[in-house]
């Protein structure tokens, strides 16, 4: 198939930059799985009653990291230009992979200073070494500090990673640092949240919980890949990023004896889908793992575990349309986006949510 299908148009003022202020309060298009498909309208807070008693809930637990870090070049030559980095994926104690703009002002051994100009690398700036560099702006990163000392260093100099179609429209603020974050985010790691799982509030995973809906949790560190563009002509030719996650035994065991009951697997979000999917075995048992995965679910795919999902809208053209694509089919999701497009939903990380049933789970 051709990049090309998986595009539409969107208008610009269907974007969200900002959430609503009840989380739950999000609009959500019920897309039902039938010959002739039926497209419902509600909200998040009706999930309870729209799911059924014994559903199991599949949520993603990472917890984004203030990943994009602003600086300048030295040490090499009478300039210092400006750099910005946006970490997306660690590989040690003292390295993270990330991208760079602009990339071609750096060299392998340049040293970038982040975060400020001070003399102090801890207190007023943070350093980094460039070991490697890497197409389309990606380069590594070593970091003079390591460990939980370059996690509170992070932590202190860095922003949230908005996603692009925000961030050019709107700075960062303080309000992204709790609006961004589900609130059982618990494993740092992320520079991208998990967006379907911002709409969850503790008075809807306890109604939930009332309605005999279980709530299981796995971990994907969502990485800034997410947000890169399809280059390709050919969906064949893409290559998918890699990301680390992690399904205990515990989770897995719990999951596989809801499957044994005939009760519904339902992934909130892409992300955990994408790691239910990649841990399932041909027969639908999902086993425990901790390693990355790269997989790339695109229309012709078989879903061997996830009976639903609830996401938002994503963008055109991108990874995670031919996802949904690829779960409901692609004419009935063009129809369903087009439903959302002329209802006024709100669309992509800040905006409403869709909830995706297969045919006959």
């Amino acid at each position: 198939m051709r990049v090309d299908d998986f595009d539409f148009e969107l208008p610009n003022d269907s974007i969200a930059l900002r959430p609503l202020a009840r989380r739950e309060a999000a609009r959500l298009l019920r897309v039902s799985p039938q010959d002739q498909p039926v497209y419902s309208d509600h909200h998040v807070k009706d999930l309870p009653s729209l799911l059924r008693p014994g559903d199991a809930l599949v949520f993603n637990n990472t917890r984004v990291v203030p990943a994009r870090l602003s600086g300048h070049r030295i040490g090499r030559g009478n300039t210092t230009p400006k750099i910005e980095v946006t970490l997306h994926q660690r590989s040690s104690d003292n390295v993270w992979l990330a991208f760079a703009k602009p990339g071609r002002k750096l060299r392998v051994g340049d040293v970038i200073r982040l975060g400020g100009s001070g003399e102090t690398c801890y207190r007023d700036s943070l350093d980094a070494t460039v070991r490697e560099k890497r197409e389309g702006g990606e380069i590594a990163l070593q970091f003079e500090l390591s460990g939980a000392f370059l996690d509170e260093a992070v932590a202190t100099h860095g922003q949230m990673p908005l996603p692009p179609y925000i961030a050019t429209q709107r700075a960062p603020d303080s309000r992204d640092e709790r609006d961004y974050q589900t609130i059982y985010a618990t494993r740092e790691g992320a520079v991208a949240a998990p967006t379907a799982g911002l709409h969850f509030t503790h008075d809807l995973m306890a109604a939930l919980t009332a309605r005999d809906i279980s709530c299981h949790f796995l971990t994907l560190h969502v990485g800034a890949g997410t947000f890169l563009p399809v280059k390709v002509d050919q969906i064949a030719d893409h290559r998918m990023h890699s990301e680390w996650g992690e399904i205990t035994e515990a989770t897995a065991n719990s999951l596989n004896e809801a499957k044994a009951q005939g009760r519904r697997i339902i992934c909130v979000g892409t992300t955990s889908l994408r790691m239910i999917e990649t841990a399932s075995l041909e027969d639908g048992t999902i086993e425990p793992m901790a390693r990355a995965t790269d997989i790339f679910i695109t229309p012709g795919y078989r879903f061997k575990a996830v009976d639903g999902l609830i996401t938002n809208f994503h963008t055109p053209r991108s990874t995670l349309f031919m996802l949904v694509s690829a779960f409901c089919g692609l004419r009935q999701m063009r129809e369903a986006y087009a439903h959302a497009i002329a209802t006024d939903y709100r669309f992509y990380s800040y905006g409403d949510a869709c909830l995706l049933e297969r045919q006959n789970p």
